[in-house]
C-alpha cells in the first residue's frame, strides 16, 4: 500500500459516495482541502449531507463522471462491470478500494484508536466518539452506523485523534494503522472467508500486533486472550471480572433500558455510569469505551458519565422505531447467533407481554454453518418470524432455505424462498408486505416487535409501524 498516494493529488472522485463507509472519508478529505466529486445510483440522506459540504454529486454512474480526477475511490459493492469503474481502471489514474483509502487515512493520525471485535464494534465506536465529543476532543471518526450527536456516520476534526470502526471481514482491518487496537471479543463468523475459528484468531493477532502504543482487550474472552497473549506490547484489559484493569461492580437494572453500575480501575472507583442501552454486552462495550477514552488522556470521567448517559444507541442498534397502539417496535443489526442471543436476552428482561423476533438470515454460508446456533438463539423470543435469506454476495450453493431454520424453532412462522415451497401457515407470506400483515394480525398491545438482521429487514419495522398506525 502506497501511504504517500495522496501527495500531489488535487481532485479525488468517489464512485458510490453515498455509502456509509464513504461519507466519513469524504468529510475528512474535504476538510484536508481536496477537491472532491462523486456519483451514486440512489438518493439518500447521506447523499444530501455530502452535497451540503459543497461536493458535486452525479446521480447515475457513467464513464464521463471521472473526468479531471487524479485519484479515484470506489466501494467494494461496485461491480466489476460498472461503466464508471471500468473507465477508472482504463484511465491510468490511481484507483483505490474504500478500505485501502481508510488505511491510508488512519496512518495520517498520531492517535488512531481502532475498535475491532466480532460483535459490538459500531456501538463501542459510537460510545467512544460520544464520550470524546462530550469531552471537547476535536476528533475525527469513522463509524459503521449513524450517531445522532455527530449527525451521521463520521466526523472530520482538527486533532490527532481518530476513532475508527475496524472490520475483520476479508481481513479489511489489517489495512489500518492503529496506534491503539481495541478487541471487544472474537467469535466464529465469516467462516466462508476464514474457514476456521483459529484463522480468525490469527487475523486478530495480526491486527493487535500492528498497534504502536496500546492494546485494549476483553480480559474475560478466551479467544481474545489467545489472540494477544504472545504480543509484547502495553496492554489494558476490561471486563466483568475484577481481574481486569477496568471492570463494573454493583450492576443494577433501574427501569426500562436504564442500567447503573460503578466503574473500577485497578481496584479504585472511578464513579457511576447510567447506561440507556440494554444488555450485559453493552456494559462491556461501555467499559471498552471508558478504557479507550481514559487511555486517550485529557478526558475527565465526568465526560464519560455525560457522554454515556446521553447515548441512546447508534442507528440500527436496539433502535426504537415507534410505539403504536401499545406495541413497541425496535430494530437491531444482530446477524450472528451470539448477537441475536444477547439482544433477545436483553429484550426478554424488559417486561413486555411477548417479545417477537422478526429475523432475516444474512448470507447462505452463515445460515448453513451456524444453523443450530441460530435456532437456539432465536428460541429465546416468545414468537419468531423468519423472512427469506438475504444472499447478498453469495449464491445458494449450500442448498439452505429459511424453512431449514424455521423447522428447528417451536411455533416459528417462516416464509418460503420460491413458489415451489409451501409455507407452514394457511397463507403464503412471501414478502415484507405480508410479514407486516401477519404482525398486524397477531401482535398485541404490550408486545415488543424487534426486527433483526444486517440486511434490509429494518424496512419491516418502519413499514409495520406505518401500517399499524392506520
Amino acid at each position: 500500500m502506497n501511504l504517500n498516494i495522496l501527495e500531489g493529488k488535487k481532485h479525488i472522485h468517489f464512485i458510490g459516495i453515498g455509502g456509509s463507509g464513504m461519507y466519513p472519508l469524504a468529510q475528512i478529505l474535504h476538510t484536508w482541502g481536496y477537491h472532491l466529486t462523486g456519483s451514486d445510483n440512489n438518493e439518500t440522506e447521506t447523499l444530501d449531507a455530502v452535497r451540503k459540504m459543497g461536493i458535486a454529486v452525479t446521480l447515475g454512474q457513467r464513464a464521463e463522471n471521472i473526468e479531471g480526477a487524479d485519484l479515484i475511490v470506489h466501494t467494494a459493492a461496485i461491480m466489476a462491470d460498472n461503466p464508471e469503474l471500468i473507465a477508472a481502471k482504463a484511465s491510468g489514474v490511481p484507483v483505490l478500494e474504500r478500505s485501502e483509502l481508510l488505511g491510508i487515512v488512519s496512518a495520517k493520525y498520531q492517535n488512531a484508536i481502532c475498535i475491532s471485535g466480532t460483535h459490538g464494534k459500531t456501538t463501542t465506536t459510537s460510545m467512544l466518539t460520544q464520550i470524546l465529543y462530550t469531552g471537547k476532543v476535536d476528533l475525527s471518526a469513522f463509524i459503521g452506523g449513524k450517531l445522532p450527536c455527530i449527525g451521521g456516520s463520521g466526523r472530520a476534526g482538527q486533532s490527532e485523534t481518530f476513532v475508527c470502526e475496524s472490520c475483520e471481514f476479508v481481513d479489511t482491518f489489517l489495512k489500518l494503522f492503529p496506534d491503539v487496537a481495541v478487541i471487544l471479543n472474537i467469535d466464529a463468523d465469516h467462516l466462508d472467508y476464514f474457514g476456521t475459528l483459529e484463522n480468525i484468531i490469527a487475523s486478530f493477532h495480526k491486527f493487535a500486533s500492528n498497534a504502536t502504543k496500546m492494546i485494549i482487550y476483553n480480559g474475560d474472552d478466551s479467544n481474545t486472550i489467545q489472540a494477544v497473549e504472545a504480543i509484547d506490547k502495553p496492554k489494558i484489559t476490561f471486563g466483568l471480572s475484577d481481574q481486569n484493569d477496568y471492570y463494573a461492580v454493583d450492576i443494577q437494572r433501574v427501569s426500562g433500558l436504564e442500567t447503573k453500575f460503578r466503574v473500577m480501575k485497578r481496584g479504585e472507583e472511578m464513579g457511576e455510569i447510567s447506561l440507556h442501552v440494554a444488555g450485559q454486552h453493552n456494559i462491556l462495550n461501555a467499559l471498552a469505551a471508558i478504557a479507550a477514552a481514559d487511555c486517550a488522556g485529557n478526558v475527565p470521567f465526568s465526560a464519560m458519565q455525560e457522554g454515556l448517559g446521553a447515548f441512546r444507541g447508534a442507528g440500527r442498534r436496539f433502535e426504537k422505531i415507534a410505539e403504536v397502539n401499545g406495541i413497541t417496535i425496535v430494530d437491531d443489526y444482530a446477524h450472528h447467533p451470539t448477537e441475536v442471543r444477547a439482544t433477545l436476552r436483553a429484550a426478554m428482561e424488559l417486561g413486555y407481554q411477548n417479545v417477537w423476533a422478526v429475523f432475516q438470515p444474512f448470507t447462505f454460508s452463515r445460515t448453513a454453518m451456524l444453523l443450530d446456533e441460530f435456532a437456539e438463539a432465536l428460541s429465546i423470543a416468545d414468537k419468531v418470524v423468519l423472512t427469506d435469506i438475504m444472499g447478498s454476495r453469495e449464491k445458494n450453493t449450500y442448498n439452505i432455505f429459511t424453512r431449514n431454520l424455521g423447522e428447528k424453532i417451536d411455533g416459528c412462522i417462516w416464509f418460503p424462498q420460491d413458489e415451489s415451497e409451501e409455507p407452514n401457515d394457511t397463507r403464503k407470506y412471501r414478502n415484507f408486505d405480508d410479514v407486516c400483515d401477519y404482525l398486524c394480525a397477531h401482535a398485541k398491545s404490550g408486545d415488543l416487535v424487534i426486527t433483526l438482521g444486517c440486511g434490509d429487514v429494518y424496512k419491516v419495522a418502519k413499514q409495520f409501524a406505518k401500517q399499524l398506525a392506520k
